[in-house]
């Protein structure tokens, strides 16, 4: 079931995931899906994530592009070749959502996540997968004061040369970190993921920072060929540990 929060330029359809059990309120975190979009996919992550005890707001970031079902995947992405064709729709989308775009974003979903029902006051983690881990970190340097927790899982393209690279404004950032990288990556090689934990070291920031031996970019994302059993439930661990010991303390 979809619901529809403000965005920066309209409003934007976002899945909300609420724990199955238990009397809220409960922390709020946002996740940031991969650039094949909202799908069943990330529904079944959000409530897994849910479960645990969080209220969790999944925005389409893609929002200026179309509604989650315009931009839906059409192929089966559970061969490679689905994947690929899948990718030429989406992958460009994900050029096209720059910071100058993507920051005021961020603060809209960090204020509808305050709005929801059942949500704690406090601090909110976020997460994202693929292109969504820079979406995480982009949020929690922007919003050092709210976000105690962020994970970043296959994400790509998180040190870069560019100006505005994420891994530049960790030192405004006072999350707890964890990072689960595609091993044989070339959108976060071992050289970028270094240069990402040079950064998070020099702000000081308590983070991990590790490449999931023999994990493909994608891994977490069990309709696409690049599904990964044993990196997906790592990831899950990893974040369920990141979660609980920031926002439940």
């Amino acid at each position: 079931m979809l619901t529809e929060i403000p965005a920066a330029e309209g409003v934007a359809e976002a899945i909300v995931a609420r724990p199955s059990n238990g009397e809220g309120p409960f922390p709020g975190v946002i996740l940031y899906m991969d650039a094949f979009g909202l799908r069943p996919r990330i529904q079944e992550m959000a409530q897994r994530i849910a479960d645990w005890g969080y209220v969790v707001l999944a925005p389409n970031v893609f929002y200026r592009e179309g509604t989650a079902a315009e931009l839906a995947p059409g192929t089966d992405m559970t061969t490679p070749e689905g994947r690929a064709a899948a990718g030429k729709a989406a992958f460009p989308r994900v050029g096209r959502l720059t910071t100058d775009k993507a920051q005021p974003d961020i603060d809209a979903w960090v204020a509808a996540l305050r709005t929801l029902d059942g949500v704690a006051p406090g601090p909110i983690g976020t997460f994202g997968y693929c292109m969504g881990a820079r979406l995480a970190v982009r949020t929690a340097t922007a919003h050092p004061e709210t976000v105690a927790a962020c994970g970043g899982f296959h994400g790509g393209g998180l040190a870069t040369d560019a100006p505005d690279s994420p891994h530049l404004g960790l030192g405004h950032a006072s999350a707890r970190f964890v990072f689960g990288h595609a091993d044989h990556d070339r959108s976060m090689d071992p050289d970028t993921v270094a240069r990402l934990g040079e950064a998070l070291d020099a702000a000081g920031l308590e983070a991990t920072n590790e490449i999931y031996a023999g994990a493909p970019h994608g891994y977490s994302m069990a309709d696409t060929s690049a599904f990964h059993a044993e990196a997906t439930d790592r990831h899950f661990r990893e974040l369920r540990a990141l979660l609980d010991g920031t926002l439940k303390g």
